[in-house]
């Protein structure tokens, strides 16, 4: 039996969704009562702040010894294209939480700070809204940056469980805290001010707690570190370790948690049914010699700004083993993978989202991005609920299929910015502007190829089309004054 939702039906081509909280507690139940799969896979998502393309040992640093996260790699795949949903914190996290570009959903601008009244809006579904609907126990630790009112905070959003901070650390953000940031478990406040140097570790221990406590059950867990973010935070065992100065140190101690969460699951014997992604939420910076050619920086569309270090691992679960992936791959996939994984058939009724279920590639059953089309991978063709209403201008010049496989980088600001498609990538402004990423992954030269400027053009203006009559609201809140809800 499919589940399904309990409210108005959706579909690809430009339905709203709209769903009551009870409507959705209906639908929530009847997930729970249709479990796909008996024996689920655990998943663990390490989202790392402000990591940049080169800055782990498996992707080229000299600087830091990553050996845990380079094993992880080992093990696992590395993906040489993965990209964050935006190249700054919130909309990143929003992309990855609810499986869609940030735009879509309101959420493409800068970042919500304490004093935000937005958020990802009630309604939407996130993944951990789904994993629990379907039998998963489901924590947020760490970091979330997606609004601290009541209707945003993960306790609203699908998590059973919260441990960490709303906000960030930097100036910007600790202003609205007249007694520093503080830490907050399910919203009730239990240190302030946050110490940046202990941030790491003390995450990583909740982390154990909660994957210990639920270890004879499915457990969801995003563990989204504060670090690196600046102000960075050293533990006193871990300063001086890297050649690299305090960000060095930091990741370095990074590595060594990354690496207790591994000897967690394995000691509690849940290791060969557990996934494992690391990734960060953006880049941070340049190459830093030759052999590192990616410019740019956070907040930027270059690439070093968005792409980003990832790596899943799970030989358990049939995740393919010890090899690199050179498919363009973003952060909206892991929506419909994870939940192909863990035996979660997206319903009809669900928000429209833009990730591609990639479960077929990631144990090798498919080469390269897989069909859209029903093949062994339960949310292959959810993709296809997307607009698509091809104009007689680009009916020539690009398929379906390249359209939705296409990456549409969006800045910081939240314009649409620049196209992927394939091994091209087009700027839009000032003037359009194409670079061969394979040849000149730098992005030195322009290039001219026949046909290439409309085919990319007209992806650029069907997305925005798409976007702008299928686009749903961020949630929108009135909070009391900030020192009066927890913080």
């Amino acid at each position: 039996m499919k589940p399904r939702f309990v409210g108005e039906r959706v579909r690809g081509n430009g339905v709203s969704f709209h769903m009551n909280r009870l409507c959705f507690a209906v639908f929530l139940s009847l997930l729970c009562l249709t479990p796909l799969f008996a024996d689920k896979p655990n998943v663990i998502i390490i989202l790392v702040d402000d990591q940049g393309y080169y800055d782990l040992g498996c992707y080229g640093a000299t600087e830091v010894e990553t050996p845990r996260i380079d094993a992880m790699a080992g093990e696992g795949i590395r993906f040489t294209d993965y990209y964050a949903a935006a190249p700054i914190c919130s909309p990143s996290r929003a992309g990855l939480l609810t499986g869609v570009y940030p735009r879509r959903i309101g959420m493409e601008t800068w970042v919500q700070r304490a004093d935000s009244t937005r958020g990802i809006h009630p309604d939407e579904v996130t993944i951990a809204e789904l994993f629990s609907a379907n039998g998963y126990a489901t924590a947020c630790i760490g970091k979330w940056h997606l609004g601290d009112a009541d209707p945003f905070i993960p306790t609203s959003q699908g998590f059973d469980e919260h441990f960490g901070m709303y906000a960030n650390l930097d100036p910007v953000e600790s202003v609205y805290f007249e007694e520093g940031v503080p830490i907050l478990r399910n919203g009730e406040v239990v240190k302030r001010p946050a110490d940046p140097a202990e941030l790491t570790g003390l995450y990583t221990d909740e982390a154990i707690r909660f994957i210990l406590e639920k270890k004879d059950e499915p457990f969801f867990l995003y563990l989204s570190h504060t670090m690196l973010h600046v102000p960075l935070g050293v533990s006193e065992e871990f300063q001086g370790t890297s050649q690299w100065g305090e960000y060095g140190d930091a990741v370095q101690e990074m590595d060594h948690h990354v690496g207790r969460v591994f000897d967690t699951l394995a000691e509690a014997g849940i290791a060969d049914n557990t996934i494992v992604i690391y990734t960060s939420d953006n880049g941070r910076g340049p190459g830093r010699n030759d052999s590192q050619p990616l410019r740019g920086k956070k907040i930027t569309t270059w690439e070093a700004g968005i792409r980003v270090p990832s790596v899943i691992w799970g030989p358990g679960v049939g995740i393919r083993v010890g090899e690199e992936e050179s498919a363009i791959v973003h952060a909206l996939d892991w929506y419909p993978t994870l939940s192909t994984f863990a035996g979660i058939e997206i319903p009809d009724e669900h928000p429209i989202i833009d990730g591609r279920d990639l479960a077929t590639l990631l144990t090798g059953q498919a080469e390269g991005i897989p069909s859209f089309e029903p093949s062994g991978a339960a949310n292959a063709d959810v993709i296809l609920r997307r607009r698509w209403e091809q104009g007689i201008e680009w009916a020539d010049h690009f398929s379906r299929k390249e359209y939705f496989n296409a990456f549409f980088y969006h800045g910081s600001h939240g314009a649409l910015a620049a196209v992927r498609h394939g091994k091209y990538k087009m700027y839009l402004n000032p003037e359009i502007t194409i670079y061969d990423l394979e040849a000149d992954p730098g992005e030195t030269t322009p290039v001219r190829v026949k046909g290439l400027v409309k085919t990319m053009r007209g992806m650029a203006v069907m997305f925005q089309e798409e976007m702008s009559r299928d686009a749903r609201q961020a949630g929108e809140a009135l909070p009391p004054f900030l020192l009066e809800r927890g913080g």
